[in-house]
Parts: structure tokens; C-alpha cells; sequence
């Protein structure tokens, strides 16, 4: 069988490699995210186990979402698509699903291989 190879190579900086690495995840497993969920779920993965209250109100700080209940909302649709785990009772910790593998720690070099071919009718 003769591969049509596409082979690409950028340096990004860390905050982009884990965006990506969240983007491919999402896509991989038919997960549909906004630019601004994208967003918020990385702003996560560099603060994982955060209080909920304070993470809701540092993005909307940043200015991803405008309210910190907007932030919330997020947060509950990426729980239900499994996304976020929450942890605790009052005061709940929140955090990208481990399951994810998202690596935040630099250095990372991201390798991932695709390959479609044509289905064969028999």
C-alpha cells in the first residue's frame, strides 16, 4: 500500500501545546467545544484541584467568559461530557479528567500518528 506522508513540525509555546493537546482529545472522542471552552479547560489544566468559586471567577478575570456564571455553566457541560471531574462537598475542587493525559509540564513534544484509508467493499 503506497502512504500519502504529511509530515509537520512546529515549536509552540506551552500554553498552545496543551490547548492542541486538548483540541486533538475533543476531536478524537467526538467532543464539541466552543474556542471559549477551549480556553477555559486550558486555563484549567495549569491550575488543576482549583476551588471552584475561585476558578470561576479568575477566568472570568481573564476575560475567556464575561461572569463568573458563565465560567460555571462551562464547567457543568465539560463535567457532563466528562471532561472535568469535581471533588469535595461544600467547597468542590475542580480538575481535567486524568483520564485526558494532559502533560503542562515543559518540556513536551507532542507525537501523534493518523492514517486514513479507503474503506474495501468486499
Amino acid at each position: 500500500m503506497v502512504v500519502n506522508q504529511v509530515t509537520k513540525r512546529a515549536q509552540l509555546d506551552l500554553n498552545r501545546v496543551v490547548k492542541y493537546q486538548i483540541l486533538t482529545y475533543c476531536y478524537l472522542n467526538g467532543v464539541s467545544v466552543s474556542e471559549s471552552d477551549l480556553d477555559c479547560l486550558t486555563y484549567l489544566a495549569f491550575n488543576p484541584d482549583i476551588d471552584l468559586t475561585d476558578f470561576c471567577n479568575n477566568v472570568s478575570d481573564e476575560g475567556i467568559f464575561k461572569t463568573p456564571q458563565s465560567v460555571r455553566n462551562a464547567v457543568t457541560k465539560a463535567e457532563k461530557k466528562d471532561l472535568v471531574t469535581k471533588n469535595g462537598g461544600n467547597r468542590k475542587s475542580i480538575k481535567l479528567n486524568p483520564v485526558m493525559n494532559i502533560q503542562v509540564v515543559a518540556p513536551v513534544m507532542l507525537d501523534y500518528k493518523f492514517l486514513a484509508v479507503e474503506s474495501q467493499e468486499v
